[in-house]
């Protein structure tokens, strides 16, 4: 445990792990950026702009693909925001026991492309997503963010 003075430093007061479910329908995808973002600023938390906005795209995007290709084995998703000192984690959790891929893009299609996005905004800011089983068969497909993106590389911008 890290020490100020000989005295233990206490975790910041906005660290925590959040959980609500919702219906799978379309609905819900505003309404869980929105529960998002209310939720980190009620916490207070320190994440920068980019990757605040970074991460409310994720979630649109997880949450939507929930909506789109699990319904119907999946009537209720869970989405979950885990902070830490450093980091901001958000998670959608269904039934549906397909494990997707990031799809590799073809630019032809409208659609199919949300999970490279995903990988694409969490790779940008240094951060990483998975797809993980659960115990009960289904799936929780999730990205972790830094609160302050990376310095940029040389010759390259925020």
């Amino acid at each position: 445990m890290e020490t100020h003075g000989g005295v233990p430093a206490r975790s910041p007061s906005y660290e925590g792990v959040w959980r609500f479910t919702a219906p799978a329908v379309d609905v819900s995808v505003p309404q869980a950026r929105h529960a998002v973002r209310d939720l980190l600023v009620r916490q207070a938390v320190p994440v920068h702009d980019d990757i605040m906005d970074g991460l409310l795209l994720i979630v649109s995007e997880l949450v939507t693909n929930a909506v789109r290709h699990a319904a119907l084995l999946s009537p209720e998703i869970a989405v979950e925001v885990a902070i830490g000192p450093e980091w901001v984690r958000v998670s959608v959790e269904d039934n549906h026991p397909y494990r997707p891929k990031a799809l590799e893009a073809d630019w032809g299609q409208t659609g199919g492309r949300g999970l490279l996005l995903v990988r694409e905004i969490a790779q940008e800011a240094g951060g990483a997503c998975d797809v993980e089983h659960t115990a009960s068969g289904g799936k929780i497909i999730w990205a972790a963010l830094p609160l302050v993106p990376m310095a940029p590389g040389p010759g390259g911008a925020l």
